[in-house]
């Protein structure tokens, strides 16, 4: 990409402001934003609210009424190649594959006033404006880019529930900072429900937004506080003309009216501005009321020191980083594990006010209660490697997390954990019910100080749904028939697991009756393994296995965003039993030979938007979750060298400096975690377990801080892009055997060293 070297100029400029220790230093925003990566490249704090990011277009999820493709490079609202910016929205996803948010737009402009943001070939005929990566930074909780079309300066920063805007304006002229309550990502005619705005003097304005889109009944506060008083405001209301109108009509509404309401509402504030003259804005949200957004700002950024702002919030980065202080081989290397757990820090996201107050999935107010909540919770990709990354790296947030799913769970009336939890809602989203692995996993390595009977109860309740995307159907047959789900054998093997999940929590608290019953029922993914072919595959109702099945095609066949070939592997609660079934150690090792080295042809997943070149590997798909414990499989056909070797090759492939730099979406840091447990030579196969598999690390040393106070050291001895192979590797002076380490052996604090060498060793 032409503009990828400048962005980097930029940001390495910014960087070289910062302390010669400091790891913020080598975070890249810019990593994953063009392609497939879905990732934002603006201000925010760790785990933030408040996501104030540069949105480059308006591309409508539906056109003619049927879904417009093109919509799913927006998930983050913002793409590389584009040339224009639309404006700075105050809420996005990082890495997804569905969106929703982008909410209030904020954009400054100069000369006449115009209210619609134009198209991206003629920028000048809206509000938008050309931009180029020339002048464009993005740094850890800091945002900058000249708009060329007005030679505006745009600077972003934030708090934890606030975004603070800084605009330097290059002349004496009438300045224009529009507000538009409209706008969103995967935005349609009839997303927003309702918009309100309240003009309380001449440089604060409260409102709120309602949206029915991915979160169905989502509604979200805000409090606007200008440095300067603007001499005039107006509205524009852009919905066609209501049958009901109320008497509202008495007032012209258009101009420097303070009570205003609507569906499409757009709002401009006017201000006479000299040159280099900054204006700046502080733009507070709230899950609960207006109110609680003016105490929000009032609590974060009291007042309008924009260099303050941005300093307390890289000191949060900063903390956050220090988590892990890791020597790597190269500068791109260094790049590339700080971005990760920058990415790996951005969701899911705090979602409560100052004084504790959020709304419920039961749409009342309620007052978090000795944890931090949160919401966002992207679970069919994060209880893979995600959340077990936190229970070792950030326990108490993770704590607070399974703290939040189970008052989802307490204030669901379908008595379910979340599935795909944001904004007070359930969006239903991807299959399994992974929420169990997740509390499970806590609870069994000590995390979550909650009452575990209660969480085990509800995990069993969530299982147990029977109305819920084929379970009835699971638990009175043991798998679900083709012709009742389209992704009948991927949602059977992911229940299967998340079952055996259920029953380590079981066994862990002596509940040995529902231990008996979820074993049984993890070995469900056996009723979906077809011997005659060595793959899963759908099933009948009548017990028959699908005629027509291609076991290369990624669409509509029986599995979610991915073919037979990466899920037959999924059974991570038992691989030795589906080594087993497929026939023992040597079939299964040149099975995973083949999916690595094999060709997918692009016609096999030409319908399946989540999947593209980018992100395979022969046939192997890293670029999408299901997949991403199978490397380490190696380590149990006695070919650990395999997983070594694998490893390192995904790493070096899948992981790049630059705006492509990710081979997915990174979904809400499955990605980037992958990347770091990988980097420090260990990975949490089977989430549930205490244990992780050993693989080859890329760090030459890294030191894990302990919430505890204690320290887990990883050293890699005879580190080089070739001795991506382990001689030998030992925990605290003995040798370690089996590739595997346990949980409670990195909490205790220890050293790991790996031995590399350039060649396999063949005695191990």
């Amino acid at each position: 990409m032409d503009g990828l070297w400048a962005a980097y100029a930029a940001a390495t400029k910014d960087a070289r402001t910062q302390s010669a220790d400091s790891l913020i230093r080598y975070v890249r925003p810019l990593i994953g934003t063009a392609k497939m990566g879905h990732t934002f490249p603006g201000a925010t704090v760790p785990f933030g609210a408040v996501q104030l990011s540069p949105d480059t277009d308006t591309i409508p999820y539906a056109v003619d009424g049927r879904y417009n493709p093109d919509v799913y490079t927006y998930c983050a609202g913002y793409q590389y190649d584009d040339p224009t910016i639309v404006g700075f929205s105050h809420t996005h996803f990082s890495g997804t594959g569905h969106s929703d948010l982008g909410d209030f737009l904020i954009m400054p402009t100069a000369g006449a006033l115009q209210l619609n943001p134009g198209t991206a070939g003629d920028p000048q005929t809206g509000f938008r404006s050309a931009y180029s990566h020339d002048n464009e930074t993005a740094g850890a909780n800091y945002y900058r880019v000249k708009l060329d079309d007005h030679q505006i300066t745009a600077e972003l920063t934030t708090a934890m529930r606030t975004g603070f805007h800084r605009y330097t304006f290059p002349a004496e002229e009438e300045a224009h900072i529009i507000l538009d309550l409209m706008h969103g990502i995967y935005d349609y005619g009839d997303k927003t429900v309702w918009t309100v705005a309240r003009v309380l003097n001449d440089s604060t304005v409260v409102g709120y937004r309602q949206t029915n889109g991915w979160a169905r009944t989502r509604t979200v506060y805000f409090a606007m506080s200008f440095s300067k008083p603007f001499k005039s405001y107006g509205s524009r209301n852009f919905e066609a003309t209501p049958v009901y109108r109320g008497f509202w009509r008495k007032f012209d509404q258009n101009d420097n009216f303070p009570d205003i309401a609507g569906k499409k509402l757009r709002m401009h504030f006017d201000f006479d501005v000299e040159a280099d003259e900054q204006i700046q804005v502080k733009f507070s949200l709230s899950p609960v009321s207006m109110t609680n957004a003016v105490a929000n700002m009032e609590a974060e950024i009291p007042h309008w020191d924009f260099d303050r702002a941005k300093r307390e919030g890289q000191g949060l980065w900063e903390k956050e980083l220090r988590r892990i202080e890791a020597t790597l081989p190269t500068e791109a290397d260094y790049v590339n594990f700080y971005t990760a757990m920058y990415h790996a820090a951005l969701m899911p996201t705090v979602y409560m006010d100052v004084n504790g107050q959020y709304k419920g999935l039961d749409y009342e107010v309620h007052t978090a209660d000795g944890f931090t909540n949160y919401t966002s919770l992207s679970l069919w990709d994060t209880f893979r490697a995600f959340h077990p990354y936190l229970n070792i790296v950030n326990p108490s947030r993770n704590a607070d997390i399974v703290a939040s799913m189970m008052a989802h769970y307490e204030q669901s009336v379908l008595n379910m954990l979340p599935i795909w939890s944001h904004y007070a809602n359930d969006n239903w989203c991807m299959s399994g019910y992974h929420s169990v692995s997740v509390v499970a996993d806590a609870i069994i390595k000590g995390v979550y100080q909650g009452d575990p009977e209660a969480a085990l109860d509800a995990c069993v309740a969530t299982a147990n749904q029977r109305r819920y995307e084929g379970i009835g159907e699971y638990i009175d047959k043991g798998y679900i028939a083709d012709e009742t789900n389209g992704t009948s054998v991927s949602n059977t093997l992911e229940y299967a697991y998340d079952d055996w999940c259920i029953a380590q929590l079981a066994k862990h608290l002596g509940r040995h009756d529902v231990y008996d019953t979820f074993i049984r029922r993890s070995e469900n993914w056996r009723n979906l393994y077809d011997a005659s072919i060595g793959f899963m595959r759908p099933r009948h109702a009548d017990g028959t296995f699908r005629k027509a099945f291609d076991v290369l095609e990624t669409h509509g066949q029986g599995f979610i965003e991915g073919n037979t070939w990466n899920y037959s592997l999924y059974v991570p609660h038992n691989p030795a039993g589906l080594m087993e079934v497929m026939g023992g150690k040597g079939r299964l090792s040149r099975y995973l030979d083949s999916l690595f080295t094999m060709h997918l042809p692009d016609k096999f997943f030409a319908h399946t938007e989540d999947i593209t070149r980018e992100g395979i590997i022969g046939n192997y798909v890293h670029g999408n979750e299901p997949a991403h414990h199978v490397a380490y499989l190696y380590n149990i056909t006695g070919e650990a060298s395999k997983t070594q070797e694998r490893v390192r090759m995904i790493l070096e492939n899948q992981y790049h400096n630059g705006p492509d730099g990710l081979g997915g979406n990174d979904d809400c840091g499955q990605m980037s975690a992958w990347y770091l447990f990988s980097s420090l030579g260990f990975y949490p196969v089977s989430p549930g377990s205490d244990v992780y598999w050993l693989g080859s690390p890329l760090v030459e040393s890294a030191t894990i801080n302990l919430e505890n106070g204690k320290t887990f050291t990883v050293e890699a001895i005879n580190q080089s892009d070739k001795n991506v192979y382990v001689e030998q590797v030992t925990l605290n002076g003995k040798p370690l055997a089996g590739y595997q380490l346990t949980h409670s052996d990195i909490v205790n604090g220890g050293q790991l060293v790996f031995t590399m060498a350039d060649k396999p060793n063949k005695k191990r």
